[in-house]
Formats: structure tokens, sequence, C-alpha cells
């Protein structure tokens, strides 16, 4: 297996996890579960941004196009109503 397609696959499985973090902690009830849940979610938040900056960096990943002041706009309105 390649580098790149290594990076890649942990990329994925770390965004999954990401998903599966928000989910749980948003049933959580237990305070100090939910405050260890919160904290791991950030360290693979924090860890997520490096790998990307790297496989970025790296020719590896190629991140959507940056969003127009007019389409922030648009989902912003979207979700403050």
């Amino acid at each position: 297996m390649q580098e790149k397609d290594m990076v890649n696959d942990i990329l994925s499985m770390i965004n999954s996890s990401l998903t599966d973090y928000a989910n749980t902690i948003a049933q959580c009830s237990d305070q100090n579960l939910r405050q260890e849940l919160q904290q791991i979610r950030n360290a693979d938040e924090q860890f997520q941004y490096q790998l990307f900056k790297i496989a970025e960096q790296k020719g590896y990943y190629q991140p959507a196009e940056q969003a127009t002041q007019q389409e922030i706009q648009e989902v912003k309105s979207t979700f403050m109503q």
C-alpha cells in the first residue's frame, strides 16, 4: 500500500469516527463521560487537520474550491431560520 492510500484511509477513518463521536456526545447524559468524549473528539479533530495539511502539501488530497461570500451567506441563512 502506498503512502497516499494509507493517508487517505486514515483520514476517512478519522472522519467517520468524528461523526460517531458527535452522535454519541449528543445522546450522552453523563456529564463526565460527555466531557471525556469531547476531549477525545477535539484531539482527533486536531490530528485530522494536521494530517489533512500534510496530505494537501504532498498533493494527496485536493480540497474543494473555496466558497464565495454569497454561498456562505446562503448556507448561513438556511441554518439561521
